[in-house]
């Protein structure tokens, strides 16, 4: 990804950095991330790299916004076309799975601004995107209730969360085992467990 055309309009040129940035916070500590990695990174020098950005949050904030637009929209494609709540829920996990096996350095980045002990901007636009993805799971799982797909007494709150964390855990998992790919195999198996949980009487 050294090599980037010489012209490109502003927000091409925005567009590359974020891809750059998810690159590269794939390979390493995305807090170790520097102007200098990311303009070398896109065959630019920092100067220009200034040019679109004012400085390096203002990177990380177009990171973030990026990936709050692509993951929402990918997982609320995948629920379109489901038959059902259910089949939507599922098909939501998998797109989201998805999404993280092809940009391994977005969990990455998420989870690092999580972990800012500071009440950063970059930090609450994370926790906005986990806000707007749990709403969209909340509906769903509400709608598989009333359908009568899923256990009538659900903890839907609870469900949320066992959700997101089900995912959170297959990340976890595939960092450490340094195998990004296991976590699409991982995910049917996993996403079983948690439907038989939600659809309840032994179903």
């Amino acid at each position: 990804m050294n090599q980037r055309p010489s012209r490109l309009s502003a927000e091409e040129r925005r567009a590359t950095t974020v891809e750059a940035v998810i690159e590269l916070a794939a390979e390493q500590n995305p807090s170790e991330i520097t102007t200098s990695a990311i303009a070398e990174r896109m065959g630019l020098t920092q100067g220009a790299l200034f040019r679109h950005f004012p400085n390096k949050d203002a990177i990380v904030e177009a990171v973030l916004t990026w990936v709050a637009e692509r993951l929402l929209a990918r997982v609320d494609r995948a629920a379109r076309g489901a038959t059902s709540p259910l089949a939507a829920l599922e098909a939501v996990f998998m797109a989201h799975v998805d999404f993280i096996a092809e940009r391994p350095g977005v969990p990455r980045m998420l989870f690092g601004e999580l972990q800012r002990p500071a009440d950063t901007l970059p930090r609450k636009m994370v926790q906005a995107l986990v806000g707007r993805y749990g709403e969209r799971l909340r509906r769903l799982l509400v709608d598989g209730v009333a359908a009568g797909e899923l256990d009538p007494g659900l903890d839907v709150d609870a469900a949320v969360q066992l959700f997101i964390g089900t995912i959170q855990g297959l990340v976890m998992q595939a960092m450490v085992a340094g195998e990004v790919a296991r976590i699409r195999r991982a995910a049917p198996g996993v996403f079983a467990i948690y439907r038989r949980g939600i659809q309840g009487g032994g179903q």
